[in-house]
């Protein structure tokens, strides 16, 4: 059975950028430098979001990539079906907070009690919590009207830009293709979980766009929102191990042998 990589994406190199940043960060305590960074990305991430969400709902919205918007939705909408329906109701919940939330809960949890260090459990965690808290300040300062098309689902109190729905799924599906490519020494299950990491959020984009809940700008700003904080989140704890190898002189060796370095 094939060995993972040497080095996986949580293991930093010398030579990142990140390396700079832990260097002259040293002093600070532990997890600060991380936090600092994550911070910093979630503030440039929201600004550029809310500005993407009020241009399309403010600016644009009766022109051409609004005409676009809305011709989608209708035209998704005359081709629904009973079959489609059923099968759309599902796809779509795959990404929904109950299920987004159960899944994150227990890849938290097996992480951690299984390796035994906290980079694992950290990226899930921090990947989908931030994702969430990014997405309910944007829908709060952009709040776009949902498609004027029939909607198949109760809509929430949120705004249709971003679509969170699509967001959840890309970090949580892509923080478990990392852990797999961290972790697994199998290939087929590495590459079976960076399969699902690409197919269930486009399954959720998809069913979102076809059950009218949002607008293919939307799903596509659900796409940004979750696969640039993901990287960041990545980065981020990349960040604080190579911080507290500086800090407690713990030398960057073989992943296999540093499960209680984090």
């Amino acid at each position: 059975m094939a060995s993972p990589p040497t080095r996986g994406p949580l293991d930093p190199a010398s030579d990142d950028r990140e390396a700079a940043l832990a260097a002259r960060w040293r002093r600070l305590r532990d997890g600060v430098p991380s936090a600092l960074y994550l911070l910093g990305c979630a503030v440039v991430l929201l600004v550029v979001l809310v500005g993407a969400g009020w241009l399309l709902s403010k600016v644009v919205h009766d022109d051409s990539i609004g005409r676009a918007d809305s011709g989608l939705s209708r035209w998704l909408a005359k081709r629904r079906s009973g079959d489609l329906n059923d099968v759309t109701a599902v796809t779509s919940e795959v990404g929904g907070t109950l299920t987004i939330t159960v899944l994150a809960v227990l890849a938290v949890a097996f992480s951690a009690l299984v390796w035994r260090r906290w980079r694992e459990p950290m990226l899930v965690a921090v990947a989908v919590a931030g994702e969430v808290g990014i997405f309910l300040v944007v829908t709060l300062l952009v709040d776009r009207k949902r498609p004027p098309v029939a909607h198949l689902d109760e809509a929430p109190p949120t705004s249709s830009f971003p679509s969170g729905h699509t967001a959840a799924t890309v970090v949580l599906w892509g923080a478990l293709a990392v852990l797999a490519s961290e972790r697994a020494r199998s290939a087929l299950v590495r590459g079976l979980f960076l399969t699902l990491a690409v197919v269930v959020p486009l399954l959720v984009a998809s069913s979102r766009l076809y059950r009218g809940m949002h607008y293919m700008t939307d799903v596509l700003g659900g796409f940004l929102l979750g696969g640039v904080w993901l990287l960041a989140t990545v980065r981020g704890i990349r960040l604080g191990v190579l911080h507290r190898q500086l800090r407690h002189g713990t030398a960057a060796g073989p992943r296999r042998s540093a499960v209680r370095h984090g």
